[in-house]
């Protein structure tokens, strides 16, 4: 156990400075995004086989020709992933309290590199579905725990323009994706792209468990007394003199009584977060918002192919992400810390973004005209964007440092839930049965402004930021515990066992 904790005298990892933390943990989101983007490409992604009307039939390409799926099959992809991702995500939130989360970090991209090599050998649709569930199960890790490191050890005046270079990473991601699959699909084939991104992330599943692990505020480092389970005193009472079967019947029974715990913790903490009405509130609004974003992600270089005749969407979408994307998550939180970072400017920054740039997207897919809805969507799109630091500034900060990560596992649950996993599917449906992606468009673009409206509500709600709330007031007697676990220990004479 000593190996996995920080203990006080020992000091923090030399070469972690909060500055390579950060980068680290954007390059990793980066290549998770690309990912999603990947397969969204019309490299990547593809086209099932059509057939005119004389009889002559041509066969389809990527994913979607090699293995013959419709709309809806091919958008249950992007839903499976996304199983995986918030079935996930609470477990790993809860396992935090006992398992240092830097580790748990460590395994989740573990699996995601092997899960991602087997979307590479996959050879029907049920494969592929399978392996997509096991890429969300392994970013499950990285997506609860990565964003409360992040806000542990960023400076208090630029805590948003961190989680903004953080979230970033999330359009740029997609946008990458998109160019990357695009060419993969054009020059190779479309199992090249999965197999290179798992080239990329081992190195990073690799470092989760070789660097010294780092704690989080709220949490007692893993070791400490808080942490040693009161089942190991039982096992050294109840086993003394007896035989390996004793043995093994008190390690079953401990194993079970560990389960409960976890779980009646699991289910106390919930209670918790959802009893905070401006918690719920930001999240109920995010879900609205990443139905949108979900289905934008997952369709957009396709209908922007057949409504304008793109001869290059998957460049051309990507192009305007990753710009847009930069620009207006970077300067969303920009806004948010030069307003002063509290939870009603967050709500404000929210609705007020998300109804303008709602505003151009719609009016965008009303233009005809390929440049004006470039043009429009482009500015739609930097607006939209501006929310992806706020909107987890306030789940980061209106809960109990303990429950930050957890909170981010319910989020990240919930915007999948009500969100981008029945929103490709559906607006696949949609696409059949209208047979017209400008109207489709037009109707998903729609729901922006129910996000708009419920995050207005968060400006006039009573809020208060708990960040710094000693949710854990046993861990006073650990040195450091409530410290980010970045920063030095604080010289003292007293030695703590």
């Amino acid at each position: 156990m000593a190996g996995n904790s920080v203990s006080p005298e020992s000091g923090n990892p030399s070469w972690f400075s909060p500055g390579k933390l950060l980068i680290v943990f954007c390059v990793v989101n980066l290549f998770t995004y690309v990912d999603r983007g990947a397969i969204a490409s019309n490299g990547v992604n593809g086209s099932s086989g059509t057939c005119s009307e004389s009889g002559i039939c041509t066969g389809g390409s990527g994913i979607q020709g090699d293995f013959n799926l419709d709309n809806f099959e091919d958008g249950l992809l992007s839903s499976a992933f996304m199983v995986g991702l918030l079935i996930s995500s609470p477990i790993f939130a809860s396992l935090a309290k006992s398992i240092n989360p830097f580790r748990l970090i460590g395994v989740g991209l573990s699996v995601w590199t092997l899960a991602v090599i087997g979307c590479g050998f996959s050879f029907d649709f049920w494969s592929i579905t399978m392996c997509r569930m096991l890429v969300g199960v392994g970013e499950a890790s990285f997506v609860s725990l990565a964003a409360p490191f992040i806000d542990d050890n960023a400076p208090v005046s630029q805590k948003t323009a961190w989680l903004a270079a953080f979230y970033m990473c999330i359009p740029t991601g997609y946008a990458i994706g998109y160019i990357y699959g695009g060419l993969v699909g054009t020059y190779l084939n479309w199992r090249y792209a999965f197999w290179g991104e798992a080239i990329v992330m081992l190195p990073f599943a690799i470092l989760g468990f070789i660097v010294k692990p780092l704690q989080l505020k709220g949490f007692s480092p893993v070791g400490s007394e808080k942490h040693l389970p009161d089942i190991e005193t039982v096992d050294t009472k109840e086993t003394k003199g007896d035989g390996p079967n004793r043995k093994l019947s008190v390690s079953f029974r401990s194993a079970i009584s560990s389960y409960q715990n976890h779980l009646s913790t699991f289910v106390k903490d919930t209670k918790v977060l959802l009893s905070e009405k401006v918690y719920v509130v930001s999240v109920l609004g995010a879900c609205a918002y990443n139905f949108v974003l979900g289905a934008y992600s997952y369709w957009g270089p396709k209908a922007g192919k057949e409504i304008y005749d793109m001869t290059n969407a998957d460049l051309i979408f990507g192009g305007i992400t990753v710009v847009c994307g930069i620009v207006g998550t970077l300067g969303g939180g920009y806004a948010l810390d030069v307003i002063n970072s509290t939870i009603p400017n967050a709500f404000k920054l929210l609705s007020i973004s998300t109804f303008i740039g709602g505003t151009f997207c719609f009016a965008a897919f009303c233009f005809k005209s390929l440049y004006g809805f470039l043009a429009l969507f482009a500015v739609g799109e930097l607006l939209v964007f501006a929310t992806q630091a706020p909107v987890n500034f306030v789940n980061l900060h209106c809960v109990k440092p303990s429950l930050r990560p957890l909170s981010m596992a319910v989020a990240t649950v919930s915007i999948h839930v009500f969100g981008d996993v029945p929103s490709s599917p559906l607006v696949g449906v949609l696409e059949d049965y209208l047979n017209n992606w400008r109207g489709t468009a037009l109707i998903l673009t729609a729901i922006l402004f129910p996000a708009a409206a419920i995050w207005t509500i968060g400006i006039f709600m009573h809020s208060v930021d708990r960040f710094y709330e000693d949710s854990e007031p046993t861990m006073l007697a650990i040195d450091g515990a409530n410290r980010p676990l970045l920063e030095k220990p604080a010289e003292s004479n007293d030695s703590t066992s």
